[in-house]
């Protein structure tokens, strides 16, 4: 095969496997193992952040 017509369809191939590539689409993402466990601890975060937050207790008076 003469060089310039390999080098041409090697061109066309490429073109055609790019427009196919533009228009596939990615996988959706897989749904998490374990949604229970991520949501208590994430509500665990939460609330160690909210204790933290707390204002200190009133020192006692001395009168």
């Amino acid at each position: 095969m003469h060089p310039d017509i390999h080098l041409r369809l090697h061109h066309q191939r490429a073109a055609e496997l790019r427009a196919r590539a533009a228009g596939h689409t990615r996988a959706p993402r897989p749904a998490p193992r374990h949604p229970l466990r991520a949501r208590l601890g994430w509500t665990m975060v939460e609330l160690g952040l909210r204790l933290a937050q707390q204002p200190p207790a009133r020192p006692a008076r001395i009168a």
